[in-house]
């Protein structure tokens, strides 16, 4: 196993631990992957949920990734906050994108403490802002909307209420990435509302679900891409994207690259894809599946930091 860091795999994540986790009701028009916890108290809905983040959080730092760890104790009614990666992505050399997020109450999940931390710690050179697109109705949600080839440079997103072409191009533009946008619909005909439950990118390979890209000349250009960087592309079925199989992040650990996924996808996946995984990563599950009630599963809850650390005395 390679056991250099890469620009693609941070070494260090923000997460979020929730004191009063719910699935949010504003999201819920558009995002197939949500359920309901029919028989469960919100209050136990809400424990559950804070455990599954420690533990999730007390594992990655175990397997040596820098976890800064932000509580959301529930004063701002932000029932999604588990998920930062949505409003915003660092970047080598020193930069950060704030984005601007479809749902009104997703919009209170930006904190300042959040990246006066990065400031204090890390080399921040600019905080490009992209939130007063909200009041032209553009959104684009980040790592969510997006799924960066940091080496390729190249952005892949599945067209959605939550990715606007123009803050897209905009965005590209400031971060010198080329966009590969696509249409994307699950089985009932819906489109994807996060790139990120559709495709991971990792170092040495990709996972992707090719067959919800509506068009399947679009889907090979797709795989031909992520080929041409030198990955392995791992073909990923709706069954396995729905059970969150592309919802993963690569990190690097301790000793050397880590899959970061939930039990239930790991579950999902096929011995055979496990082997060409772990050909250069490690795969770490972890059981977060209060979290998943609320359609998003281990990739939405970390934020990666590509940024260099400061030495402070």
């Amino acid at each position: 196993m390679s056991r250099f860091l890469s620009i693609q795999a941070p070494s260090a994540i923000v997460m979020i631990r929730p004191h009063g986790f719910t699935p949010n009701p504003e999201t819920a028009a558009d995002n197939a992957f949500q359920s309901r916890a029919e028989q469960e108290s919100a209050q136990a809905v809400a424990r559950s949920a804070y455990r599954e983040v420690t533990a999730a959080a007390e594992r990655l730092e175990a397997e040596g990734v820098r976890v800064h760890l932000f509580e959301d104790r529930g004063e701002r009614d932000t029932p999604d906050s588990v998920f930062p990666n949505n409003w915003f992505s660092t970047h080598p050399g020193g930069h950060v994108a704030l984005y601007p997020m479809y749902c009104e109450n997703r919009r209170r999940e930006r904190r300042p403490d959040v990246i006066e931390m990065l400031k204090s710690e890390y080399r921040v050179q600019e905080v490009i802002d992209y939130s007063g697109l909200e009041h032209d109705g553009l959104f684009l949600e980040g790592t969510g909307a997006m799924v960066f080839d940091h080496m390729a440079r190249v952005a892949y997103v599945a067209r959605s209420h939550r990715a606007d072409p123009v803050a897209l191009e905009r965005f590209s533009t400031h971060f010198n990435f080329e966009p590969m946008a696509f249409d994307s619909a699950d089985p009932s005909g819906r489109p994807v509302y996060h790139t990120n439950v559709l495709m991971c990118v990792a170092t040495e390979f990709a996972m992707v679900g090719l067959d919800l890209v509506s068009d399947a000349r679009r889907a090979n250009e797709v795989r031909a891409r992520l080929e041409e960087s030198g990955r392995d592309v791992i073909a990923l079925s709706p069954h396995q994207i729905a059970n969150f199989a592309g919802n993963a992040i690569e990190l690097s650990g301790r000793d050397g690259r880590i899959l970061a996924l939930s039990q239930r996808a790991f579950d999902s996946l096929t011995a055979q894809q496990k082997a060409v995984i772990e050909r250069s990563a490690r795969l770490v599950p972890l059981a977060v599946p209060t979290i998943e009630m609320a359609g998003g599963s281990v990739r939405c809850m970390i934020a990666g930091i590509h940024l260099s650390r400061r030495h402070l005395a």
